[in-house]
């Protein structure tokens, strides 16, 4: 709530609360003048009475109403202003980088393998920006509710080798492990399942770095299928966890941050879960870390 909304908002309701009070005084001044023999006024007053108190009771009812949706929408506004800042960054980092690459291309003339060193450097920078406007098409399209899950048979098993394995050959070191009960195939959208475990795994790629194992978890539980990932990074703070897989949430101020990101991760990876019919839960993972779970 921006500061001189908010002192109007309290001056306000101060004054009410102040004429309540008030009136109240003036009908127990009024109860005493006229005593207790003429009934009929003493009626009049304790109604008078209890009707403002039930007409107080709904207003302060409707001014906090009213204090928590401007908090609410203060909150959206500091978060899309944060998300502004990241886009901004997020865009202008790779946009950076690959024209320095082509410049240095085109000023020196490299051997062939520098050449395709830097080109492969270049078109990295390109996907990742390719990612992130994916991501923010993502965000509109499910906010204006255009994406539709297309449901096919998908072995999770393989599923979760081939972003093992991927991860593994880009951070050249064996991060994840997989920890897989049985072979598993569920019906649901690929894409939607993919982007949903790939999210994840980012989110813990910026938050819980690398220096501990990620687990890529799958299990048959009764009638569900659940899968999704475990890390033993530094967990999310307890006040941050109801609104992890809102729309901008991120766990830094976008001027002290530290990690990459548009905040839009965990929000497309729970919206993609109600898409396919589950459910993405978040728990503490113990002694340390988090996990996060689909349930199908």
């Amino acid at each position: 709530m921006k500061k001189q909304t908010a002192i109007i908002f309290y001056v306000l309701a101060f004054y009410v609360a102040l004429q309540f009070a008030w009136w109240g005084y003036h009908l127990i001044q009024l109860t005493q003048e006229v005593g207790t023999t003429d009934t009929i006024i003493s009626k009049k007053i304790i109604m008078i009475t209890g009707e403002g108190l039930v007409f107080f009771l709904i207003l302060s009812l409707g001014l906090w109403r009213i204090r928590s949706a401007i908090k609410k929408d203060q909150q959206l506004t500091d978060r899309q202003s944060n998300f502004l800042l990241s886009v901004t960054h997020e865009l202008k980092t790779p946009l950076a980088s690959t024209k320095l690459y082509l410049q240095t291309l085109m000023k020196r003339d490299f051997p062939l393998e520098k050449r395709n060193e830097l080109l492969q450097k270049a078109l990295q920078e390109n996907q990742r920006l390719e990612e992130i406007v994916e991501a923010i098409l993502t965000a509109s399209r499910l906010e204006n509710q255009t994406i539709v899950a297309h449901k096919e048979w998908i072995d999770m098993n393989a599923l979760l080798l081939e972003l093992t394995n991927r991860y593994n050959a880009r951070l050249d070191k064996e991060w994840i492990v997989l920890d897989i009960q049985e072979k598993i195939a569920v019906e649901s959208d690929v894409f939607m399942v993919k982007t949903i475990l790939i999210n994840l795994i980012e989110n813990a790629l910026k938050y819980a770095g690398t220096q501990e194992k990620l687990t890529l978890f799958l299990y048959r539980d009764k009638q569900n299928s659940k899968f999704g990932t475990r890390d033993l990074g530094p967990g999310i703070p307890s006040d941050v966890q109801p609104d992890i897989f809102k729309k901008f949430v991120r766990l830094e101020n976008e001027e002290t941050r530290s990690q990459k990101g548009t905040g839009l991760g965990l929000f497309i990876a729970a919206e993609f879960s109600k898409l396919i019919g589950g459910t993405l839960n978040f728990t503490d993972n113990q002694p340390k870390g988090a996990i996060f779970e689909i349930t199908l």
